[in-house]
């Protein structure tokens, strides 16, 4: 039986060209279209043959395409394959791993050979090229991020926006009016989808409380401790009385390894909140006030409204959320006077 990839071969064009003929989604020349249907007519090929082969006897696989980045925090993304895993195997399903840089070539492969019933995407990037693959693909497909051009898309992510309202109102409560947030490494505010979504809440909401705020990053592609101690240091000397840290269980370590330097104590002398840490990681960070990121939340709903997609229901297209919960360990006090 001919594939897509067979096609795609044969007319010397992309599989999404070849999808885009079909399903009509997207303007294809015409000289192309005409290639394009000439190979299909060669081959025999029938776009939905190997989806009602399928219907009967899935193969009970699902791709989890995860690039690894130079900026990839090891940790924390094994931390969403291994939850995306467990999810995958309460539904009698195992996980195939695609982990190339190049993470649209691994999902056009799968998708070319017919090895999957559905696809995770995990890692999204604002721009990120597997959205278009998906909207073109006829294989279902859920992310696991928000990019930025979500249209027809099934994504799952955590309420970045409600977390950071709720730890800027928690430190405002607290009488706090002048707030540090230290963010992810600088490249993440390019690579990935959630940092810039998360630091623009932080800022909405402290303006909202009228609060002023200063901004650090805690390295450059990875997160760097020497930085993040001179990151604290700077957020301190600005006056700011809360630090939000919105990055890896490191920067927490280092945070609060600089506190102690200054003879501070927490949170008599610095209030300390952490947003998004990932819960479930190797290296824990040290236990802090705010809203922790379970990546089994997000892996159990992806992967069931993966299951959803290959139902006769499914679901809408559109962002699922999944609700923080702010946790309470004592380290916001009201500011020293």
């Amino acid at each position: 039986m001919a594939t897509i990839d067979d096609v795609a071969r044969a007319a010397g064009v992309s599989i999404s060209t070849v999808s885009y003929t079909l399903s009509g989604k997207r303007p294809v020349a015409e000289p192309t279209r005409h290639r394009v249907r000439q190979a299909i007519d060669r081959l025999g090929y029938s776009p939905h043959a190997a989806a009602r082969t399928l219907a009967g006897d899935r193969t009970h696989l699902f791709a989890l395409t995860e690039p690894l980045r130079s900026d990839t925090h090891a940790p924390t993304h094994m931390a969403f394959v291994l939850a995306m895993t467990v999810a995958a195997r309460r539904r009698d399903y195992d996980i195939l791993l695609l982990t190339e840089e190049d993470a649209s070539a691994g999902m056009e492969r799968v998708t070319a050979r017919r090895l999957i019933d559905a696809i995770l995407v995990l890692d999204v990037a604002p721009t990120d090229p597997r959205a278009d693959i998906a909207r073109a693909i006829d294989i279902p497909a859920v992310f696991v991020g928000v990019p930025d051009n979500r249209k027809n898309l099934v994504c799952v992510d955590l309420d970045f926006e409600a977390a950071a309202h709720m730890v800027i109102l928690r430190l405002a409560s607290a009488g706090h009016r002048s707030v540090g947030i230290l963010g992810h490494p600088h490249e993440a505010y390019t690579t990935s989808n959630y940092p810039p979504r998360a630091l623009r809440a932080c800022i909405e909401a402290a303006d909202a409380h009228r609060m002023v705020y200063h901004f650090q990053t805690s390295g450059q592609t990875q997160v760097d401790v020497d930085t993040c101690r001179r990151a604290t240091r700077e957020l301190i000397a600005a006056g700011a009385t809360a630090i939000v840290i919105h990055a890896a269980p490191e920067a927490h370590t280092a945070v609060l390894a600089e506190i102690a330097a200054h003879g501070l104590c927490v949170p008599d002398g610095a209030s300390l909140v952490s947003l998004a840490a990932p819960a479930g990681v190797g290296e824990n960070p040290p236990r802090l006030d705010g809203v922790p990121l379970v990546p089994r939340d997000s892996a159990e709903r992806a992967v069931e409204l993966a299951m959803q997609l290959l139902s006769g229901d499914p679901p809408e297209p559109g962002v699922y959320l999944t609700e923080p919960h702010y946790q309470d360990a004592g380290t916001v006090a009201p500011p020293p006077r």
